[in-house]
């Protein structure tokens, strides 16, 4: 297959982002897949990293202050992480990469900046013009995606519409097929309150939106089922029934997923124009700077950001994802 460029953003240089690139980039299979560049603190990494391959190419932004302590926020280093993610962006547009693998920043840091930031979901999105997004989280066969994203809980009821669960199946059934070559795909929609609902006695959400929202699914030949208690839908064995769970908020998804395959669970951003991903994981400021953070997610994030990447150029037959 053709080779491909990955970009990397460093994420917030005083979490563990240098940390888990430089030892997912140790992997000579890794390398192998394809050509990577770096976006990031050229001095910085090479301070933090655990080995250093000369192949690896780097976009420099040097932009990282001496004072900047590993393992604490900052405003300093908020700002660093965010200009990684514009330079990104520039790359992309600019054709020099063709995916994105993001590592983690801290929200807190850059909002120390006055800057707006939801996620990395919503900035790409933003910057690419994508209105209908999704944030996939896959672990093997294991697949989960959330209607609402970075939300108050007090929030997500008022969030979660018929539109918005609609919108959401919608694009998981997408993904599944287009990017994971699934003819028919079956995806299970949890209920928002204990027991679905349990017939109107512990909320009309399923009743009033969700179901509405399955049923229109149903209609355009989707293969959809639901609403479930999202307390037994979650089992080790769920992708043998399901292609993939829409889950409603963030915890009621997420919970059970990384429960079940933290270390090499992705976060694959739907509805850009290209390949976005990530590890499931934050900056651990708490062991950042102390070689002990797992690349498990990191080197998932790369090979399935490579994967499928080449199955969407041209001339590349999709085989299975």
């Amino acid at each position: 297959m053709q080779r491909i460029r990955v970009g990397i953003t460093m994420g917030d240089p005083a979490g563990i982002g240098p940390e888990v690139i430089s030892k997912s980039l140790a992997h000579d299979d890794i390398r192998e897949q394809a050509d990577y560049i770096i976006v990031g603190d050229r001095r910085f990494y090479h301070k933090h990293a655990s080995s250093i391959d000369p192949s690896v190419q780097f976009v420099d932004m040097a932009n990282v202050p001496a004072g900047i302590r590993t393992g604490m926020v900052s405003r300093e280093a908020g700002l660093a992480s965010y200009q990684y993610l514009e330079r990104a962006v520039r790359l992309i547009k600019d054709g020099d990469i063709q995916a994105l693998v993001t590592a983690p920043v801290c929200k807190e840091a850059i909002s120390l900046n006055q800057i707006p930031f939801q996620g990395h979901t919503e900035f790409l999105a933003q910057s690419f013009n994508a209105n209908n997004i999704g944030m996939l989280f896959v672990a093997g066969e294991m697949r989960t995606i959330i209607v609402t994203r970075h939300l108050p809980l007090c929030e997500v009821p008022r969030a979660i519409t018929t539109e918005s669960v609609y919108q959401t199946i919608q694009i998981t059934n997408q993904g599944l097929k287009c990017l994971f070559n699934i003819e028919k795909p079956v995806i299970g929609v949890c209920g928002l309150n204990p027991h679905a609902g349990e017939g109107g006695r512990l909320g009309d959400d399923e009743r009033n939106t969700i179901i509405p929202a399955i049923e229109q699914s149903l209609k355009n030949g989707l293969d959809v089922h639901g609403p479930f208690a999202s307390d037994t839908l979650f089992q080790p064995s769920w992708e043998k029934r399901y292609d993939a769970i829409v889950a409603m908020y963030h915890d009621q998804g997420l919970i059970p997923i990384k429960t079940l395959s933290m270390h090499r669970l992705v976060n694959l951003t739907l509805g850009l124009p290209f390949i976005r991903t990530s590890p499931a994981h934050g900056t651990a400021f708490d062991i950042a700077g102390q070689n002990r953070a797992h690349s498990d997610s990191m080197v998932e994030s790369l090979k399935l950001a490579v994967q499928l990447t080449q199955l969407q150029l041209p001339g590349n037959s999709q085989k299975e994802g």
